[in-house]
């Protein structure tokens, strides 16, 4: 299932059968919430900005009556609001269409890659 693209990166996709089990909490002498994702073959842990921004790309797509593809990437913001970091995950102004075609395309070479 992996393939390299996107950088040279491994492209690694899972089903609900390669989650063992997703559990979000406060960890003990934090305030932020944290997610972890047991999958088959790895744990991550994400921090709370950046499940928040997972979770408004995957709204912004579900919610929208014509939207079929949301991207968020790193930015520096200066002008912010308190208490907001400095990085943030921000939409790009990238069009819909070119946003479905490149990631369809990795989709494909993926499924391409790990019949070989």
């Amino acid at each position: 299932m992996l393939s390299r693209i996107c950088g040279m990166k491994p492209i690694r996709v899972y089903g609900v059968d390669g989650v063992k089990r997703i559990a979000a909490f406060i960890p003990r002498g934090h305030l932020h919430i944290r997610l972890l994702i047991e999958l088959e073959d790895q744990v991550v842990v994400l921090q709370e900005a950046v499940a928040a921004a997972i979770t408004r790309a995957f709204l912004n797509v579900l919610l929208h009556p014509s939207r079929r593809a949301s991207e968020l990437v790193l930015t520096e913001v200066d002008a912010r609001k308190p208490g907001y970091a400095r990085f943030q995950l921000i939409e790009s102004s990238r069009r819909d269409e070119d946003l479905v075609d490149e990631y369809t395309r990795m989709l494909e070479f993926n499924l391409r890659s790990s019949r070989e």
